[in-house]
């Protein structure tokens, strides 16, 4: 690991005047489990360079909180996974929120591991997360080497030159949920759209949201659910003790007159970024869940374009789908 200077904060207003300070230079730490890590391998490139400086978060208190409130729920961006579990608000408002969460790693991950940090960690691609002798598209270079390469568990979804998945499992259940992200910098704090935090690689190939070097996440904000809703998160994965989704499914439904009156449904580990499958929710909406099954689960995978090793995500797809809409 390469030196750097480590600051230890106990307020939002230091961390954010740290990372204004130092920019691309610094990074905030709080379960540390990935950042580390990529430390730790030193995964550098010639548009990826290793902090310099970095910024503990732990100390701040109010990054902590699980506050329910007049519209919802707020979340802190420092509350851990393990946290998150436990919560009885969050078990009996969004048990989809606490299914993920409680699907993410093994313990010992989910009680370092924060809210924040898994909705920011870095794709886990090998061309990326290994020191090559070329670099891959997302640390500077001119090719996705994964595209004629080791690709079993790559996009097959929304590539768009680089098809590394998004590995947030949180990210996936709090797009169902319609979250917002609140985000703070030098100019205050602003709240974003889930679906608007992350970035897609025909945006920047670079990064995987909007954060700027000097801004940080502090909190997520989920709303009350309409009445009648429901909701299910799923994941499917090598190691059921301990891995990555391969592919995974969050559904959220409205019902009424046991008619789908509205719809969320968001698959993981088949795109960059949390995928939001417009088509299925459409298949849903004015049908019973039994009846419209089969349309949602083949609307589902229209478009897909899998690589040479990953086409038994289009079958996974389906079949997480359909048993999610069987449970739910």
């Amino acid at each position: 690991m390469k030196p750097f200077e480590y600051y230890r904060v106990i307020s939002i207003a230091q961390a954010i005047s740290l990372l204004a300070k130092h920019q691309d230079k610094a990074a905030i730490l709080a379960g540390g489990s990935d950042l580390l890590g990529m430390m730790k391998d030193r995964i550098e490139g010639s548009k990826l360079k290793m902090p310099q400086h970095v910024i503990d978060i732990k100390g701040i208190k109010e990054l902590k909180t699980i506050k329910e409130t007049k519209g919802g729920l707020r979340i802190g961006a420092g509350t851990t996974l393990a946290d998150i579990v436990s919560s009885g608000p969050i078990a009996s408002k969004y048990p989809l929120l606490s299914q993920a969460a409680s699907q993410v790693a093994a313990p010992q991950i989910r009680n370092v591991g924060t809210l924040g940090g898994n909705l920011c960690q870095r794709p886990r691609c090998w061309y990326f997360r290994r020191n090559l002798f070329r670099e891959c598209l997302r640390k500077g270079g001119g090719d996705c080497y994964a595209m004629a390469g080791e690709n079993e568990y790559h996009a097959i979804l929304g590539a768009h030159g680089c098809c590394a998945v998004c590995p947030s499992d949180m990210a996936v259940a709090l797009t169902a949920l319609n979250a917002r992200v609140e985000v703070a910098g030098p100019k205050g704090s602003r709240m974003v759209p889930i679906e608007q935090f992350f970035i897609r690689p025909e945006q920047s190939v670079l990064k995987e949201n909007i954060l700027a070097p000097q801004e940080m996440v502090v909190s997520v904000e989920v709303p009350d659910p309409a009445s009648g809703s429901k909701g299910i998160f799923l994941k499917l994965k090598e190691r059921e003790a301990f891995d990555f989704a391969t592919v995974s499914v969050a559904v959220h439904l409205t019902l009424k007159s046991s008619n789908v009156a509205d719809s969320r449904v968001i698959f993981g580990g088949v795109a960059p970024f949390p995928f939001r499958c417009v088509k299925a929710e459409t298949a849903l909406k004015g049908h019973g869940t039994r009846e419209a099954t089969k349309a949602a689960c083949s609307a589902a995978t229209e478009g897909v374009e899998p690589l040479k090793k990953n086409e038994y995500k289009v079958a996974a797809a389906k079949g997480l789908l359909e048993k999610a809409l069987d449970l739910i």
